[in-house]
Order: structure tokens, then C-alpha cells, then sequence
């Protein structure tokens, strides 16, 4: 199960994948960070997609086209704002990975990439959530035998480091 997974530090917009996954806002409209790139790279046709779609609460995910990108899908999910653990930010984190798998499995994926969800302006600690990202994957894959690679790209050396090092604890 291990050789599904692969960690690679990069640009999630460059991925070869079915589709990817955008650590979006609640409006969906664009912003900052992973999301603002996804929404450049797939054109304007993105955001007049999204603005049809109507938002997504936190945890939750919704699904639009690539457009531009060679992905044909962008899931957008809604991490949470780490406030210190006591908001239940891990299992919002947890459902971001969840329903984002469970729209690639709907959608028949067999290739995904995977930003590292909230730990960049939503300040989620990176060890934290890279255990979530890779303990919720690991279940996914237990029981998805379609799925053939889920991809993390991680931005910087260090957080390809953690990603790299918690892939050995858990799988």
C-alpha cells in the first residue's frame, strides 16, 4: 500500500493527476496560497464555476473541472483555522481528507494530489496535520482498491521532510 503514496515537493498545479485538491476558502472564489495558484492556473472558467457552486462549509468538499490544468478535476475542500485544538480542528482536518477522497472515489480517480491542508495562513501545525493527512489516506486505501496514487505536494523542503519521515511511522 505504501508504493500508492508518493511525497514530492512542488508546484500541486504541475501534477499529472486526475484531479487535485484545493485547500480552499469557504466562498470558493479564490484567495491566497495553494488556492489563489489553483484559480490562476485553471483560468477564469474556475471561478465562474465555483461562484455557481455556492461555497463550502469547513470539512466538507465540492467538485469543479480542471479547465486549464492538467488535472481534470479540482476537489475543493475547507480546512480549519487552527486555534489551539479545542474547536475540533482535527476531525474538521480529518473530514477535509475524508470527503475529499470520497468525491475522487464518486468521481472515478485513479490519480490525486493533495496539498498539505491548513498549514500554511490557517496555521495548522504540519506534524499534526500530516499524521491526519496520511492516517486518513492509509484507511481510504485500505478499503479503495481502484485508487493507484495519491500524491502529497508539499511546499519547501521541510515539509516534504515531515511528510517523508510520518510516511515511515504510519505505513
Amino acid at each position: 500500500m505504501k508504493d500508492r503514496i508518493k511525497i514530492v515537493e512542488g508546484d500541486i498545479t504541475k501534477q499529472d493527476v486526475d484531479a487535485i485538491v484545493n485547500a480552499a476558502n469557504t466562498s470558493l472564489l479564490g484567495g491566497g496560497g495553494v488556492d489563489g495558484a489553483i484559480h490562476r492556473a485553471a483560468g477564469p472558467e474556475l471561478l465562474e464555476e465555483t461562484r455557481k457552486i455556492g461555497g463550502c462549509p469547513t470539512g466538507e468538499a465540492r467538485v469543479s473541472k480542471g479547465y486549464r490544468l492538467p488535472a481534470k478535476w479540482v476537489i475543493h475542500t475547507v480546512g480549519p483555522v487552527w486555534g489551539g485544538g479545542n474547536r475540533n480542528e482535527e476531525g474538521l482536518l480529518a473530514n477535509c481528507y475524508r470527503n475529499s477522497l470520497k468525491e475522487a472515489e464518486r468521481l472515478g480517480v485513479k490519480t490525486i494530489a493533495f496539498p498539505s491542508i491548513s498549514t500554511g495562513v490557517y496555521r495548522f501545525p504540519l506534524e499534526r496535520a500530516t499524521e491526519i493527512a496520511l492516517k486518513e489516506t492509509k484507511k481510504f486505501l485500505e478499503k479503495n482498491k481502484t485508487m493507484e496514487t495519491v500524491v502529497f505536494v508539499c511546499f519547501g523542503q521541510e515539509a516534504t521532510k515531515v511528510y517523508k519521515e510520518a510516511l515511515g511511522r504510519i505505513f
